[in-house]
């Protein structure tokens, strides 16, 4: 009966461990909500305004993500691309970085109409 206990109590403590991992990884969406979404818009797709404002702003779709890695992502994030896009490097630690950079990949991997 003491086998059987500690089973329980491992795989209830095992379950515990990977509930909490799981809920203190960065949140992607939010992160690219609260970071990315008034420049390259709800889905990815610049407003006419910030295209105005920046012409070489990307559209995160089909094309660009084929083109990008996560890290090629993280790299922009981190060191800024010329004076159009800031660095986020004293903003956003790594693992929000490469979070932002799955969802991006998930915004152009989706058809928007």
């Amino acid at each position: 009966m003491k086998i059987h206990s500690m089973v329980i109590a491992l795989a209830l403590t095992s379950a515990a461990a990977a509930s909490r991992v799981a809920a203190q990884a960065p949140d992607g969406k939010a992160l690219y909500d609260e970071n990315c979404k008034k420049c390259h818009g709800v889905v990815g797709r610049p407003p006419k305004t910030m295209k105005d404002k920046f012409p070489k702003i990307y559209s995160f779709d089909a094309t660009f993500i084929a083109a990008r890695s996560d890290d090629s992502v993280v790299k922009v994030l981190t060191k800024g691309k010329n004076e159009d896009m800031v660095s986020f490097k004293d903003k956003l630690k790594p693992a929000e970085m490469m979070a932002i950079a799955k969802y991006v990949r998930e915004l152009g991997s989706k058809s928007h109409p």
